[in-house]
Protein backbone atom coordinates (compact mmCIF):
# COMPACT_ATOMS: atom_id res chain seq x y z
CA UNK A 1 0.00 0.00 0.00
CA UNK A 2 1.38 3.44 -1.28
CA UNK A 3 1.20 6.05 0.97
CA UNK A 4 -1.83 8.37 1.18
CA UNK A 5 -4.04 5.27 -0.03
CA UNK A 6 -6.99 4.07 1.77
CA UNK A 7 -6.65 0.68 3.23
CA UNK A 8 -9.24 -1.60 1.12
CA UNK A 9 -11.18 -3.49 3.38
CA UNK A 10 -12.78 -6.33 1.31
CA UNK A 11 -15.27 -9.52 2.88
CA UNK A 12 -16.64 -12.02 0.88
CA UNK A 13 -18.37 -11.47 -2.83
CA UNK A 14 -16.35 -8.43 -2.35
CA UNK A 15 -12.91 -10.30 -3.06
CA UNK A 16 -14.43 -11.71 -6.13
CA UNK A 17 -15.68 -8.03 -7.33
CA UNK A 18 -12.48 -6.49 -7.10
CA UNK A 19 -10.53 -8.55 -8.72
CA UNK A 20 -13.17 -8.74 -11.81
CA UNK A 21 -12.73 -5.00 -11.37
CA UNK A 22 -8.85 -5.18 -11.83
CA UNK A 23 -8.89 -7.72 -14.56
CA UNK A 24 -11.51 -5.52 -16.77
CA UNK A 25 -9.19 -2.38 -16.36
CA UNK A 26 -6.03 -4.48 -17.61
CA UNK A 27 -7.79 -5.48 -20.45
CA UNK A 28 -8.71 -1.96 -21.15
CA UNK A 29 -5.06 -0.85 -20.38
CA UNK A 30 -3.74 -3.78 -22.79
CA UNK A 31 -6.52 -2.30 -25.62
CA UNK A 32 -5.61 1.06 -25.29
CA UNK A 33 -2.08 0.85 -25.10
CA UNK A 34 -2.08 -1.56 -28.88
CA UNK A 35 -4.49 1.02 -30.24
CA UNK A 36 -1.97 3.71 -29.70
CA UNK A 37 0.06 2.31 -32.51
CA UNK A 38 -2.79 0.67 -34.87
CA UNK A 39 -4.47 3.99 -34.75
CA UNK A 40 -0.96 5.73 -35.53
CA UNK A 41 1.18 3.26 -36.68
CA UNK A 42 1.74 1.22 -40.13
CA UNK A 43 -0.86 -1.19 -39.96
CA UNK A 44 -1.83 -3.65 -41.84
CA UNK A 45 -5.70 -3.75 -43.38
CA UNK A 46 -5.53 -7.72 -41.83
CA UNK A 47 -3.57 -7.08 -38.77
CA UNK A 48 -5.29 -8.36 -35.87
CA UNK A 49 -5.21 -7.74 -31.90
CA UNK A 50 -2.99 -9.39 -29.56
CA UNK A 51 -4.58 -7.72 -26.69
CA UNK A 52 -8.04 -8.94 -24.74
CA UNK A 53 -8.30 -11.87 -26.87
CA UNK A 54 -10.45 -15.74 -26.61
CA UNK A 55 -13.01 -13.61 -24.92
CA UNK A 56 -15.76 -15.93 -26.84
CA UNK A 57 -15.25 -19.08 -28.48
CA UNK A 58 -17.36 -21.92 -30.04
CA UNK A 59 -18.15 -25.05 -28.24
CA UNK A 60 -15.69 -26.49 -31.39
CA UNK A 61 -12.59 -24.34 -30.40
CA UNK A 62 -10.94 -27.16 -28.56
CA UNK A 63 -11.35 -29.08 -32.19
CA UNK A 64 -9.91 -26.24 -33.81
CA UNK A 65 -6.95 -25.51 -31.89
CA UNK A 66 -6.22 -29.39 -32.54
CA UNK A 67 -6.41 -28.94 -36.51
CA UNK A 68 -3.95 -25.80 -36.17
CA UNK A 69 -6.28 -22.82 -36.52
CA UNK A 70 -5.53 -19.35 -36.88
CA UNK A 71 -7.72 -17.37 -35.12
CA UNK A 72 -9.10 -13.95 -36.57
CA UNK A 73 -11.46 -11.97 -33.85
CA UNK A 74 -14.66 -10.93 -35.00
CA UNK A 75 -17.39 -9.34 -32.59
CA UNK A 76 -15.22 -10.59 -29.65
CA UNK A 77 -15.56 -14.62 -31.31
CA UNK A 78 -12.47 -16.45 -32.12
CA UNK A 79 -12.81 -17.70 -35.70
CA UNK A 80 -10.59 -19.79 -37.74
CA UNK A 81 -9.10 -17.65 -40.82
CA UNK A 82 -7.60 -20.99 -41.95
CA UNK A 83 -5.86 -24.30 -40.62
CA UNK A 84 -2.42 -25.39 -40.52
CA UNK A 85 -3.90 -29.21 -41.33
CA UNK A 86 -4.90 -28.28 -44.19
CA UNK A 87 -1.18 -27.94 -45.25
CA UNK A 88 -1.04 -31.66 -47.12
CA UNK A 89 -3.48 -29.88 -49.45
CA UNK A 90 -0.80 -27.18 -51.18
CA UNK A 91 0.60 -30.55 -52.73
CA UNK A 92 -2.78 -31.68 -54.12
CA UNK A 93 -3.88 -28.39 -56.14
CA UNK A 94 -0.02 -27.03 -56.79
CA UNK A 95 -0.22 -23.81 -58.16
CA UNK A 96 -3.93 -23.01 -58.16
CA UNK A 97 -3.57 -22.12 -54.77
CA UNK A 98 -2.11 -18.82 -56.20
CA UNK A 99 1.00 -18.44 -54.19
CA UNK A 100 1.81 -15.30 -52.98
CA UNK A 101 5.90 -14.00 -53.17
CA UNK A 102 5.09 -10.55 -51.61
CA UNK A 103 5.69 -10.14 -48.07
CA UNK A 104 3.27 -7.52 -47.73
CA UNK A 105 0.14 -9.44 -48.96
CA UNK A 106 1.56 -12.62 -47.63
CA UNK A 107 1.37 -10.99 -44.11
CA UNK A 108 -2.11 -12.42 -42.48
CA UNK A 109 -2.39 -14.49 -45.18
CA UNK A 110 -1.49 -18.12 -46.14
CA UNK A 111 -2.48 -20.15 -49.77
CA UNK A 112 -3.88 -22.42 -47.63
CA UNK A 113 -6.83 -20.50 -47.79
CA UNK A 114 -7.17 -20.68 -51.06
CA UNK A 115 -6.14 -25.01 -50.86
CA UNK A 116 -9.37 -25.01 -48.47
CA UNK A 117 -11.55 -23.18 -51.11
CA UNK A 118 -10.31 -25.63 -54.00
CA UNK A 119 -10.62 -28.57 -51.16
CA UNK A 120 -14.86 -27.42 -50.63
CA UNK A 121 -15.77 -26.63 -54.26
CA UNK A 122 -14.46 -29.91 -54.91
CA UNK A 123 -16.11 -32.09 -51.88
CA UNK A 124 -17.07 -30.77 -48.62
CA UNK A 125 -16.05 -28.46 -45.67
CA UNK A 126 -17.12 -27.16 -42.82
CA UNK A 127 -16.82 -23.90 -41.70
CA UNK A 128 -17.23 -22.16 -37.92
CA UNK A 129 -20.01 -19.70 -38.16
CA UNK A 130 -20.55 -18.73 -34.59
CA UNK A 131 -20.12 -15.25 -34.90
CA UNK A 132 -23.42 -14.71 -36.23
CA UNK A 133 -25.73 -12.69 -34.54
CA UNK A 134 -29.16 -14.09 -33.71
CA UNK A 135 -32.57 -12.68 -32.95
CA UNK A 136 -36.05 -13.91 -32.42
CA UNK A 137 -38.93 -11.71 -33.50
CA UNK A 138 -41.88 -13.33 -32.53
CA UNK A 139 -45.78 -12.21 -31.86
CA UNK A 140 -49.08 -11.55 -33.66
CA UNK A 141 -47.55 -8.17 -35.64
CA UNK A 142 -44.00 -9.74 -35.88
CA UNK A 143 -44.97 -10.27 -39.49
CA UNK A 144 -45.80 -6.57 -39.94
CA UNK A 145 -42.83 -5.01 -37.71
CA UNK A 146 -40.50 -7.41 -40.56
CA UNK A 147 -42.53 -6.06 -43.45
CA UNK A 148 -41.81 -2.58 -42.21
CA UNK A 149 -37.90 -2.61 -41.96
CA UNK A 150 -37.37 -5.17 -44.55
CA UNK A 151 -37.24 -4.31 -48.67
CA UNK A 152 -37.82 -7.89 -49.84
CA UNK A 153 -41.24 -9.62 -48.77
CA UNK A 154 -40.74 -11.62 -45.67
CA UNK A 155 -44.82 -12.53 -45.06
CA UNK A 156 -44.00 -16.30 -46.65
CA UNK A 157 -44.73 -19.53 -45.82
CA UNK A 158 -43.65 -21.42 -42.77
CA UNK A 159 -39.89 -22.75 -43.49
CA UNK A 160 -38.98 -20.29 -46.34
CA UNK A 161 -35.99 -18.32 -45.71
CA UNK A 162 -35.79 -14.59 -47.19
CA UNK A 163 -32.35 -12.77 -48.06
CA UNK A 164 -33.32 -8.80 -47.85
CA UNK A 165 -31.42 -5.37 -47.28
CA UNK A 166 -32.36 -3.00 -44.96
CA UNK A 167 -32.48 0.58 -46.82
CA UNK A 168 -31.82 3.92 -44.15
CA UNK A 169 -34.86 6.71 -45.17
CA UNK A 170 -32.95 8.05 -48.04
CA UNK A 171 -32.57 4.77 -49.65
CA UNK A 172 -28.75 4.21 -48.55
CA UNK A 173 -27.88 0.07 -47.61
CA UNK A 174 -28.39 0.05 -44.25
CA UNK A 175 -28.00 -3.45 -43.40
CA UNK A 176 -28.44 -7.17 -44.99
CA UNK A 177 -29.48 -10.18 -43.03
CA UNK A 178 -31.62 -13.74 -43.21
CA UNK A 179 -34.65 -14.28 -42.02
CA UNK A 180 -36.49 -17.65 -41.42
CA UNK A 181 -40.25 -18.32 -40.75
CA UNK A 182 -40.19 -20.46 -38.10
CA UNK A 183 -43.91 -20.16 -37.36
CA UNK A 184 -46.71 -17.70 -38.14
CA UNK A 185 -45.57 -15.89 -35.48
CA UNK A 186 -41.98 -16.71 -35.46
CA UNK A 187 -39.26 -15.16 -37.41
CA UNK A 188 -35.49 -16.04 -36.98
CA UNK A 189 -33.13 -12.95 -38.02
CA UNK A 190 -29.76 -14.04 -39.00
CA UNK A 191 -27.20 -11.12 -39.43
CA UNK A 192 -23.18 -10.75 -38.85
CA UNK A 193 -21.27 -10.48 -35.72
CA UNK A 194 -19.52 -7.49 -36.85
CA UNK A 195 -22.51 -5.18 -36.88
CA UNK A 196 -25.07 -7.50 -34.84
CA UNK A 197 -25.99 -5.35 -32.29
CA UNK A 198 -26.59 -2.09 -34.38
CA UNK A 199 -28.82 -3.90 -36.06
CA UNK A 200 -30.50 -5.67 -32.94
CA UNK A 201 -30.84 -1.73 -31.90
CA UNK A 202 -32.80 -1.42 -35.73
CA UNK A 203 -35.14 -4.13 -34.62
CA UNK A 204 -35.57 -3.25 -31.00
CA UNK A 205 -36.47 0.53 -32.04
CA UNK A 206 -39.18 -0.69 -34.35
CA UNK A 207 -41.09 -2.42 -31.66
CA UNK A 208 -44.54 -1.09 -31.05
CA UNK A 209 -45.34 -0.03 -27.62
CA UNK A 210 -48.42 -2.62 -27.38
CA UNK A 211 -46.40 -5.12 -26.88
CA UNK A 212 -47.82 -7.93 -29.67
CA UNK A 213 -44.50 -8.35 -30.62
CA UNK A 214 -41.29 -9.33 -28.83
CA UNK A 215 -37.46 -9.48 -29.97
CA UNK A 216 -35.52 -12.21 -28.28
CA UNK A 217 -31.50 -11.99 -28.61
CA UNK A 218 -30.64 -15.89 -29.02
CA UNK A 219 -26.83 -15.49 -30.00
CA UNK A 220 -25.85 -16.69 -27.36
CA UNK A 221 -28.06 -20.05 -27.27
CA UNK A 222 -27.34 -21.06 -30.50
CA UNK A 223 -24.14 -21.53 -32.40
CA UNK A 224 -23.89 -22.38 -36.57
CA UNK A 225 -22.15 -24.38 -38.42
CA UNK A 226 -21.86 -24.14 -42.56
CA UNK A 227 -21.58 -27.74 -44.18
CA UNK A 228 -20.86 -26.57 -48.14
CA UNK A 229 -19.75 -28.67 -50.96
CA UNK A 230 -20.96 -31.49 -53.95
CA UNK A 231 -20.66 -34.12 -51.24
CA UNK A 232 -22.65 -31.84 -48.35
CA UNK A 233 -25.88 -33.90 -48.75
CA UNK A 234 -24.26 -36.89 -48.63
CA UNK A 235 -22.71 -35.87 -45.27
CA UNK A 236 -25.43 -34.88 -43.77
CA UNK A 237 -27.97 -37.85 -45.17
CA UNK A 238 -25.90 -39.98 -43.02
CA UNK A 239 -26.65 -38.34 -40.12
CA UNK A 240 -29.82 -37.74 -40.24
CA UNK A 241 -33.33 -39.54 -40.90
CA UNK A 242 -34.35 -36.20 -42.34
CA UNK A 243 -35.48 -36.01 -46.23
CA UNK A 244 -32.23 -33.77 -47.35
CA UNK A 245 -32.99 -34.13 -50.82
CA UNK A 246 -33.69 -31.21 -53.50
CA UNK A 247 -36.85 -32.04 -53.80
CA UNK A 248 -37.67 -32.66 -50.07
CA UNK A 249 -35.23 -29.78 -48.89
CA UNK A 250 -35.41 -27.23 -51.54
CA UNK A 251 -32.60 -24.08 -52.30
CA UNK A 252 -33.73 -21.43 -49.27
CA UNK A 253 -36.20 -23.35 -47.24
CA UNK A 254 -35.17 -24.56 -42.99
CA UNK A 255 -36.79 -26.95 -41.04
CA UNK A 256 -35.55 -28.81 -38.03
CA UNK A 257 -33.36 -31.56 -38.62
CA UNK A 258 -32.05 -33.96 -35.63
CA UNK A 259 -28.52 -34.71 -35.77
CA UNK A 260 -26.80 -37.58 -33.48
CA UNK A 261 -29.99 -36.97 -31.28
CA UNK A 262 -29.91 -33.29 -31.12
CA UNK A 263 -32.49 -31.58 -32.87
CA UNK A 264 -30.82 -28.70 -34.76
CA UNK A 265 -32.37 -26.17 -37.21
CA UNK A 266 -31.18 -26.37 -40.69
CA UNK A 267 -31.52 -23.93 -43.82
CA UNK A 268 -30.36 -24.74 -47.62
CA UNK A 269 -28.67 -21.25 -48.54
CA UNK A 270 -25.02 -20.74 -49.22
CA UNK A 271 -22.69 -17.13 -49.03
CA UNK A 272 -20.08 -19.75 -51.17
CA UNK A 273 -21.67 -20.73 -53.91
CA UNK A 274 -22.27 -24.26 -52.96
CA UNK A 275 -24.94 -26.36 -52.28
CA UNK A 276 -25.45 -27.00 -48.61
CA UNK A 277 -26.76 -25.85 -45.27
CA UNK A 278 -26.23 -23.70 -42.23
CA UNK A 279 -26.91 -25.88 -39.22
CA UNK A 280 -28.29 -23.76 -36.27
CA UNK A 281 -27.39 -25.55 -32.89
CA UNK A 282 -28.09 -25.17 -28.94
CA UNK A 283 -24.74 -23.90 -27.94
CA UNK A 284 -24.63 -26.73 -25.36
CA UNK A 285 -24.73 -29.58 -27.69
CA UNK A 286 -22.66 -27.38 -30.74
CA UNK A 287 -19.66 -30.50 -30.41
CA UNK A 288 -21.81 -33.04 -30.19
CA UNK A 289 -23.24 -32.22 -33.41
CA UNK A 290 -19.78 -30.75 -34.81
CA UNK A 291 -18.27 -33.94 -33.99
CA UNK A 292 -21.10 -36.38 -35.82
CA UNK A 293 -20.46 -34.68 -39.35
CA UNK A 294 -16.78 -34.44 -39.13
CA UNK A 295 -16.72 -38.47 -37.90
CA UNK A 296 -19.90 -38.91 -41.19
CA UNK A 297 -17.35 -36.22 -43.31
CA UNK A 298 -14.37 -38.53 -43.28
CA UNK A 299 -15.09 -40.85 -45.94
CA UNK A 300 -16.39 -37.83 -48.38
CA UNK A 301 -12.77 -35.93 -48.02
CA UNK A 302 -14.10 -33.44 -45.62
CA UNK A 303 -11.77 -30.44 -44.84
CA UNK A 304 -11.78 -27.95 -41.97
CA UNK A 305 -12.71 -24.43 -43.85
CA UNK A 306 -11.84 -21.13 -42.34
CA UNK A 307 -13.35 -17.33 -42.54
CA UNK A 308 -10.45 -16.69 -45.47
CA UNK A 309 -12.77 -18.79 -48.15
CA UNK A 310 -16.18 -17.98 -46.65
CA UNK A 311 -16.04 -13.87 -46.27
CA UNK A 312 -13.47 -13.48 -49.46
CA UNK A 313 -12.09 -16.20 -51.87
CA UNK A 314 -15.65 -17.96 -52.41
CA UNK A 315 -18.13 -14.76 -51.81
CA UNK A 316 -15.43 -12.88 -54.45
CA UNK A 317 -16.48 -15.80 -57.07
CA UNK A 318 -19.64 -15.71 -56.79
CA UNK A 319 -19.84 -11.63 -57.03
CA UNK A 320 -21.35 -11.89 -53.33
CA UNK A 321 -22.16 -8.30 -51.65
CA UNK A 322 -20.42 -7.62 -47.99
CA UNK A 323 -21.81 -5.36 -45.71
CA UNK A 324 -18.95 -2.70 -45.04
CA UNK A 325 -17.71 -3.52 -48.25
CA UNK A 326 -20.10 -2.83 -51.14
CA UNK A 327 -23.20 -2.15 -48.89
CA UNK A 328 -22.68 1.34 -47.44
CA UNK A 329 -24.85 3.99 -46.99
CA UNK A 330 -23.51 5.64 -49.78
CA UNK A 331 -24.70 3.10 -52.48
CA UNK A 332 -28.18 2.18 -53.55
CA UNK A 333 -29.66 -1.59 -54.23
CA UNK A 334 -29.69 -0.34 -57.88
CA UNK A 335 -26.16 0.66 -58.08
CA UNK A 336 -25.58 -2.99 -56.32
CA UNK A 337 -26.94 -5.00 -58.89
CA UNK A 338 -29.72 -6.02 -55.98
CA UNK A 339 -32.76 -4.33 -57.47
CA UNK A 340 -35.53 -7.09 -57.80
CA UNK A 341 -37.77 -7.19 -60.95
CA UNK A 342 -40.71 -5.78 -58.59
CA UNK A 343 -41.00 -3.78 -55.32
CA UNK A 344 -43.44 -5.28 -53.08
CA UNK A 345 -47.14 -3.55 -52.29
CA UNK A 346 -46.27 -3.42 -48.41
CA UNK A 347 -44.73 -0.25 -46.88
CA UNK A 348 -41.08 -0.13 -45.73
CA UNK A 349 -38.32 2.27 -45.16
CA UNK A 350 -36.89 3.85 -47.92
CA UNK A 351 -39.41 3.19 -50.40
CA UNK A 352 -40.02 6.19 -51.48
CA UNK A 353 -36.17 7.06 -52.29
CA UNK A 354 -35.74 3.41 -53.57
CA UNK A 355 -38.47 3.53 -55.96
CA UNK A 356 -36.86 6.73 -57.18
CA UNK A 357 -33.33 5.17 -57.78
CA UNK A 358 -35.19 2.75 -59.67
CA UNK A 359 -36.59 5.76 -62.24
CA UNK A 360 -33.29 7.09 -62.28
CA UNK A 361 -30.84 6.30 -64.54
CA UNK A 362 -27.77 4.65 -61.96
CA UNK A 363 -24.65 7.05 -61.23
CA UNK A 364 -22.56 4.01 -60.71
CA UNK A 365 -22.56 -0.05 -60.94
CA UNK A 366 -20.99 -2.47 -59.12
CA UNK A 367 -18.37 -4.56 -61.24
CA UNK A 368 -15.98 -7.46 -60.60
CA UNK A 369 -12.85 -6.80 -62.16
CA UNK A 370 -9.83 -9.03 -63.07
CA UNK A 371 -6.24 -8.64 -62.55
CA UNK A 372 -4.45 -8.68 -65.80
CA UNK A 373 -1.28 -8.57 -65.14
CA UNK A 374 0.09 -8.50 -61.34
CA UNK A 375 3.86 -7.86 -62.18
CA UNK A 376 5.56 -4.83 -60.46
CA UNK A 377 8.44 -3.09 -61.96
CA UNK A 378 10.92 -4.88 -59.95
CA UNK A 379 9.27 -8.10 -61.57
CA UNK A 380 7.48 -9.50 -57.72
CA UNK A 381 3.98 -10.76 -58.27
CA UNK A 382 1.88 -8.30 -56.06
CA UNK A 383 -2.20 -8.30 -55.23
CA UNK A 384 -3.99 -5.51 -54.37
CA UNK A 385 -6.25 -6.07 -50.57
CA UNK A 386 -8.99 -3.96 -51.09
CA UNK A 387 -9.55 0.28 -51.19
CA UNK A 388 -7.39 1.14 -53.90
CA UNK A 389 -7.92 3.57 -56.64
CA UNK A 390 -9.18 2.96 -60.22
CA UNK A 391 -8.00 4.68 -62.52
CA UNK A 392 -8.77 5.18 -66.38
CA UNK A 393 -5.68 4.05 -68.83
CA UNK A 394 -4.19 7.95 -68.95
CA UNK A 395 -4.40 7.63 -64.94
CA UNK A 396 -7.31 10.20 -64.18
CA UNK A 397 -9.55 9.20 -61.71
CA UNK A 398 -12.64 7.91 -61.89
CA UNK A 399 -15.95 9.69 -60.83
CA UNK A 400 -19.09 9.13 -60.96
CA UNK A 401 -21.82 11.69 -61.34
CA UNK A 402 -22.66 12.24 -57.48
CA UNK A 403 -18.86 13.18 -57.44
CA UNK A 404 -17.87 9.62 -55.67
CA UNK A 405 -14.43 8.32 -56.80
CA UNK A 406 -14.13 4.70 -57.71
CA UNK A 407 -11.93 2.23 -55.56
CA UNK A 408 -11.77 -1.09 -55.04
CA UNK A 409 -14.63 -2.16 -52.56
CA UNK A 410 -13.45 -5.89 -52.22
CA UNK A 411 -10.53 -7.81 -53.21
CA UNK A 412 -9.25 -11.18 -52.87
CA UNK A 413 -7.81 -14.64 -54.89
CA UNK A 414 -10.77 -16.51 -57.09
CA UNK A 415 -8.58 -19.70 -57.02
CA UNK A 416 -11.19 -21.42 -59.15
CA UNK A 417 -11.11 -18.80 -62.00
CA UNK A 418 -7.33 -18.38 -61.71
CA UNK A 419 -7.60 -14.51 -61.21
CA UNK A 420 -7.17 -11.86 -58.53
CA UNK A 421 -10.79 -10.75 -58.22
CA UNK A 422 -11.40 -6.81 -57.62
CA UNK A 423 -15.24 -5.18 -56.85
CA UNK A 424 -15.55 -1.65 -57.57
CA UNK A 425 -18.45 0.65 -58.44
CA UNK A 426 -18.11 2.12 -61.94
CA UNK A 427 -19.63 5.26 -63.85
CA UNK A 428 -21.77 3.52 -66.52
CA UNK A 429 -19.66 4.73 -69.33
CA UNK A 430 -16.34 2.55 -67.64
CA UNK A 431 -18.82 -0.58 -66.52
CA UNK A 432 -18.79 -2.17 -69.57
CA UNK A 433 -17.25 -5.84 -69.64
CA UNK A 434 -14.15 -5.65 -71.57
CA UNK A 435 -13.22 -2.06 -70.15
CA UNK A 436 -9.22 -2.30 -69.56
CA UNK A 437 -8.32 0.06 -66.61
CA UNK A 438 -6.23 0.60 -63.87
CA UNK A 439 -5.48 -0.02 -60.39
CA UNK A 440 -2.82 1.89 -58.32
CA UNK A 441 -1.58 -0.10 -55.64
CA UNK A 442 1.02 0.72 -53.38
CA UNK A 443 2.89 3.27 -55.97
CA UNK A 444 2.60 1.77 -58.73
CA UNK A 445 -0.38 1.15 -61.60
CA UNK A 446 -1.68 -2.91 -62.49
CA UNK A 447 -3.78 -3.34 -65.54
CA UNK A 448 -7.04 -4.70 -64.51
CA UNK A 449 -10.35 -5.38 -66.82
CA UNK A 450 -14.03 -5.40 -66.22
CA UNK A 451 -15.43 -8.93 -65.96
CA UNK A 452 -18.75 -8.61 -64.87
CA UNK A 453 -21.66 -5.69 -64.56
CA UNK A 454 -23.98 -6.69 -62.01
CA UNK A 455 -24.75 -9.69 -60.08
CA UNK A 456 -23.64 -12.45 -62.40
CA UNK A 457 -21.11 -14.45 -60.88
CA UNK A 458 -17.34 -15.37 -62.74
CA UNK A 459 -18.18 -19.18 -60.97
CA UNK A 460 -21.17 -21.11 -61.64
CA UNK A 461 -22.73 -18.39 -63.74
CA UNK A 462 -26.03 -20.72 -63.36
CA UNK A 463 -25.79 -21.00 -60.27
CA UNK A 464 -25.79 -24.79 -61.09
CA UNK A 465 -24.43 -25.79 -57.50
CA UNK A 466 -25.93 -23.80 -55.44
CA UNK A 467 -29.42 -25.44 -56.59
CA UNK A 468 -28.16 -29.09 -57.18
Amino acid sequence: MTHGEPEIDLHGSDVARFYDHQKTWQHIRARASEGFNKTYGIVHPMEQWDSNRRVRLSPFYEREVGLGAVFFEAAGWERPYWYASNETLLAEYGDRVMPREAEWESRWWSPIINAEHLAMRDRVGMVDLSAFALFDVTGPNAVTVLERLCVNKVDVAVGKTVYTPMLSPNGGILADLTIMRLGWDHFRVVTGGGLGMRDRKLFADALPEDGSVQLHDVTNQYTTIGLWGPRSRDVLASVTEADVSHAGFPFLTSKAVDINGVRTLASRISYVGELGWEIYVPIEQGLRVWDALWDAGQAHGIVPVGIGTYAVTARLEKGYRAHGNELELDFNLVEAGMARPTVKDADFVGRAAYLAQRAAAPAALLCTLTLDDPTSSTGVKRYMLGREPILTLDGAPIVDAKGRRSYVTSAGSGPSVGKHLLMAYLPPAHAVAGTKLLVEYLGERYPVSVAIVGATPLFDPENTRVRA
